[in-house]
């Protein structure tokens, strides 16, 4: 007789963003005549600009011709899309990455996810609470993460470290000494972002403790204040303690396209062995790459033009954030975020849950956000909102919690 991975059975419910979808499709059944924002899902909502799509086309067309035509993308993925990361994202910022180092994906929450298959059943894991589901969930799956308290929402297993006010959102080292460390800056879900000196201490720490941080730079197109890093490898010893994750989605625009990528440096390893040869064999092994058309759309991102028009995206979005960040506070909401993510992370009012103030924003509002004790523990008593909807969504959804 088969048997099931009974690890499954132990995650709570259904993922997060299930649950919501639920919610709002039941409540526009019940109220079809409601006009329904949604500012929950981080989903963009601009089209794709012009350089991807010009590229997109030219790629079709070479589809079309067998002179051309691309069967199986290598298992790295394609050496123009990883030569243009690794000048563009690593080699201008000063930071020492090769495209042997690259492993492009269709997407970080596929990779963050998948990433944790390379390494022993026994790891302890380190995460942000409140933190993006997927890096709990499939360690859950995985059977890291020892039992679920439902009262307290946390797993036995796994140590938390709390973002709260009081430290500003940003994690404090840990008292137990985990084998794995995610972090993830600017952060989903709280808009934080740590300087260059923060990310520093824990390159030191995890080097110093023999254990692994695995950076979610998802967000890091975000960024608009000086001493925010883009990525851990500006830190001295980064290359010995941590793997990057990185996607296409948010900052142009991919989250339906699908493409990400993840850096695995050659200098990091477990005793002999090499965590690259490892996560190599993991990609061969499991997946079959990108779509050719898709990897040149992101080799048009970083052309001169594709980047240009990449800051004006990021921008729109971001001027979403401001006026929401702006709005609720002078809706008399505690805020934050905003700044260096396109997230707006609020302080829930009257003592309400996060999931109260979910369904009264839906049904006195008509405006879908993500109630923040999803994201763990410490999110309880939090919301978050994002910046991906359209402007002209984004500011009639402010101004009808604004007269709430």
């Amino acid at each position: 007789m088969f048997k099931v991975n009974d690890n499954y059975l132990k995650l709570p419910g259904s993922y997060l963003f299930s649950t919501i979808a639920k919610k709002v499709n039941a409540f526009t059944a019940a109220n079809p005549d409601k006009k329904i924002i949604r500012l929950g899902i981080g989903d963009v909502t601009q089209p794709l600009s012009e350089s991807v799509i010009s590229s997109l086309h030219i790629a079709v067309d070479e589809m079309a011709d067998a002179k051309t035509f691309r069967g199986y993308a290598p298992d790295l993925g394609y050496e123009f899309l990883r030569n243009a990361i690794a000048e563009n994202d690593y080699k201008m910022r000063g930071c020492e990455i090769y495209p042997d180092e690259i492993f492009v994906s269709d997407g970080a929450k596929c990779d963050s996810g998948n990433i944790q298959e390379i390494f022993a059943a026994d790891t302890r894991i380190a995460v942000c609470d409140p933190v993006y589901p997927v890096y709990v969930d499939s360690n859950v799956m995985a059977g890291r993460c020892g039992d679920y308290d439902e009262s307290k929402g946390t797993w036995s297993n796994v140590i938390y470290m709390p973002c709260t006010a009081e430290n500003n959102y940003a994690p404090e080292l840990p008292k137990e000494t985990p084998d794995v460390i995610y972090l993830c800056f600017p952060n989903n879900p709280t808009g934080s972002a740590i300087t260059k000196d923060e990310l520093q201490r824990w390159v030191d720490y995890a080097n110093k403790n023999k254990a692994l941080i695995i950076y979610d730079a998802a967000y890091e197109a975000y960024i608009s204040e000086g001493d925010v890093p883009h990525s851990v490898y500006e830190c001295e010893g980064a290359r010995t303690c941590a793997i990057e994750l990185h996607s296409f989605s948010k900052n142009a625009g991919f989250t339906g396209v699908r493409l990400g990528y993840t850096v695995v440096p050659k200098d990091l390893k477990c005793g002999d062995v090499s965590l690259n040869s490892l996560w190599a064999r993991r990609h061969s092994t499991k997946y079959n790459g990108a779509p050719y058309i898709v990897q040149r759309a992101g080799e048009a991102v970083y052309s001169e033009k594709g980047k240009k028009e990449i800051k004006e995206l990021v921008a729109y979005y971001m001027k979403n954030a401001s006026y929401i960040l702006n709005g609720l506070k002078e809706a008399g909401y505690t805020v934050s975020g905003g700044v260096n993510a396109p997230y707006i992370w609020l302080k829930t009012p009257d003592n309400m849950t996060s999931w109260e103030f979910f369904d009264y924003l839906l049904e006195k509002a008509n405006v879908v956000g993500t109630p923040g004790s999803g994201f763990g523990p410490s999110g309880e008593g939090y919301f978050r909102l994002t910046a991906f909807g359209n402007y002209e969504n984004t500011v009639e959804a402010v101004d009808r919690i604004k007269r709430l």
